[in-house]
């Protein structure tokens, strides 16, 4: 996210850690540097304005000047007043169910904002994160199609749903919504609400009635992180209507300007709770300020990426494998592929490369991260077209085999033999490991901070 924003910004980091001495002068240079790169990635002017006072003030004060790395220092206002701008302080994701269940939580926004997705993609947080029971209906009467998207994205995030037709009023398909929840023990309705493609004041006339006949705890304003200076009115609009409790930024992963996130909690006054990071169904993150300043920056987010990793890392076939190499049993194909599959269920290379710092991240740049992944969906296609047998004995693929196995993944046969080497390298690699080695390593992992301990 806000790639155009942290390539500026990071670069200006860069120039401000090194320097030993701070003068007014080299901080209104600073502060004109940071001023256009706000601009550029569209932070409305209101915003940009009380931001670059705020560093002002405090770069010319004492805790800079007096410091002994005014460099770092200054870096750290930077750092801070961009995380208080986005709402350092705030409940971040700490949704408030804080009510008698059910706990109603409305979803307002435009038209394409992504708020059918999003209302999934709450669901399963609520499923895994919160233990809640979660019930999904949509008062999108004017869109059959959104109806049955929130039906289909509501079975892939496990949550139940609730069956609304066209024909119907928004407030009577919400309120027999809550009536089915009541009745049967539902912990969290989600109410997914009608767009428009922008303003007007039905829209707004109608969201109002929702509100006053579901009493919700949470009113959820879904914005789509590329509008750019368009989130500002949209905002405004949403937040004179609505009580506005919370901001959830959808397509933050195709945002390269990053101006929503500091616009949209200006203009509202709400925190923003959630930021989607991917069309997956589990693509969705709680929103943390201190810790998206970092990545604007170019600080990176090793925190968001050792959570990635854990929350998706099987330990148990972790263990199997473990204990398959101590036994001595040789590392195979079907290991080799569940290798590849781990990383597919970790988001992928480019998700994790996003949350290095850009020194780290631009040196994986050099490599083209789409075709590393393209690479990966290769190798699972190789594999797949092996019988059983060939995967747990590779040894026996030789030519003619091999040629059978490029014809049935569309590759050349040497894709085939690279791919082979490379399990040749790793299967030496768990060779030398099968002393307890692997086992060793695990547990050094399982001692780590996030990472679960392994009970070996």
């Amino acid at each position: 996210m806000a790639s155009a924003l942290t390539e500026k910004l990071s670069r200006l980091v860069k120039e401000i850690r090194g320097q030993a001495r701070i003068t007014e002068a080299n901080v209104a240079d600073m502060l004109r540097e940071v001023r256009m790169a706000l601009l550029e990635a569209d932070v409305a002017l209101p915003v940009v304005r009380d931001f670059i006072a705020r560093v002002k003030e405090k770069a010319l004060g004492q805790e800079v000047l007096g410091s002994l790395s005014p460099g770092q220092a200054l870096v750290g206002i930077v750092n801070r007043e961009l995380a208080a701008t986005m709402g350092q302080g705030q409940a971040g994701g700490e949704l408030n169910l804080a009510a008698q269940p059910p706990a109603v939580i409305l979803m307002a926004g435009l038209q394409g904002a992504g708020k059918t997705t999003t209302t999934a993609k709450l669901a399963k947080h609520l499923i895994e994160r919160r233990r809640k029971k979660v019930l999904t209906v949509s008062a999108d009467v004017y869109r059959p199609a959104a109806i049955e998207q929130l039906k289909t994205v509501t079975k892939q995030a496990g949550a139940e749903w609730f069956p609304s037709t066209g024909d119907q009023k928004p407030v009577d398909i919400a309120l027999a919504a809550l009536d089915y929840a009541r009745k049967h023990y539902i912990d969290v309705l989600l109410v997914d609400t009608a767009g428009r493609l922008a303003i007007d004041e039905a829209l707004m006339r109608e969201i109002r009635e929702l509100h006053a006949a579901v009493h919700p705890v949470e009113t959820l304003f879904v914005v789509d992180a590329m509008q750019g200076q368009d989130a500002m009115n949209t905002a405004k609009a949403f937040s004179d209507a609505l009580p506005l409790t919370g901001i959830v930024l959808t397509k933050t992963d195709g945002d390269s300007r990053g101006g929503a996130a500091l616009s949209a909690r200006h203009i509202t006054g709400a925190p923003i709770k959630f930021a989607g990071t991917s069309e997956k169904i589990d693509g969705l993150e709680v929103f943390d300020a201190e810790r998206h300043a970092g990545r604007v920056l170019g600080m990176g987010d090793i925190v968001a990426l050792v959570e990635q990793v854990t929350a998706n890392v099987d330990v148990a076939a972790a263990q199997k494998l473990a204990a398959k190499v101590k036994s001595g049993e040789s590392f195979d194909l079907n290991d080799f592929l569940g290798q590849i599959q781990q990383m597919k269920q970790m988001g992928g290379l480019s998700s994790l490369m996003d949350k290095l710092p850009t020194q780290m991240a631009a040196k994986a740049g050099q490599v083209d991260m789409d075709r590393a992944e393209r690479d990966i969906r290769r190798k699972e296609g190789i594999i797949h077209s092996m019988t059983p047998l060939e995967r747990r004995k590779p040894e026996l693929i030789k030519a003619t085999r091999k040629r059978r196995i490029a014809a049935g993944a569309g590759v050349q046969v040497q894709e085939v033999n690279r791919m082979l080497n490379e399990f040749g390298q790793m299967q030496d690699m768990m060779k030398k490991m099968k002393g307890g080695g692997l086992m060793k390593m695990m547990k050094r992992m399982g001692g780590m901070k996030g990472m679960p301990k392994m009970p070996f």
